[in-house]
């Protein structure tokens, strides 16, 4: 049953992450147009910085999931991998103490955004300027909650999945 939970949340993290180069996308193609449309035709893309803006919350929360899932999180190996080397035991209980930590900081944050959701969500807050161009602010907030509680997930997988000698953020090359 663990396995099929963790094949599911890796697929759902491997969906995020395309949903994410899908706005790397987009977003090259608004800032090309942008900048075609405002040299050679004097007439900018009006929202071009708020869509830039919205873009670039939404590719980091949604790539953030596959990158803990994969191990590719920065962390400090100058440190943690000499210590997994010469201390096993030491080193992976360092290294599960930082993905517990992780794991809380992560949940903490989609606690945090929940109720700004539901208040974007509710209050159909909006942002950029009237007139010329606004978007609703509730799906940043609600890819952030989705996200954080993904990453919690993926923390917590790593913490199970790893024993006293064995880090699997240093066999993937992390």
């Amino acid at each position: 049953m663990y396995a099929a939970f963790a094949r599911v949340a890796g697929g759902i993290a491997v969906a995020a992450n395309a949903a994410g180069t899908f706005v790397v996308i987009i977003l090259i193609a608004v800032v090309n147009y942008d900048i075609i449309a405002r040299g050679f035709f004097n007439r900018p893309f009006l929202g071009a910085v708020e869509v830039v803006q919205f873009s670039m919350v939404l590719i980091v929360f949604l790539q953030l999931p596959d990158v803990i899932r994969v191990g590719r999180l920065t962390r400090s190996e100058g440190f943690l991998g000499p210590l997994i080397r010469s201390s096993p035991r030491a080193g992976g209980m360092l290294s599960r103490a930082i993905d517990f930590l992780s794991a809380v900081f992560m949940l903490l944050v989609a606690i945090a955004i929940w109720p700004e959701f539901l208040e974007m969500w509710e209050g159909n807050h909006y942002f950029g300027v009237p007139g010329v161009f606004t978007a609703p602010w509730w799906p940043v907030k609600l890819v952030i909650f989705l996200s954080a509680c993904l990453c919690t997930i993926h923390f917590l997988i790593h913490i199970y999945t790893q024993s006293g000698d064995h880090d699997p953020h240093l066999e993937s090359g992390t």
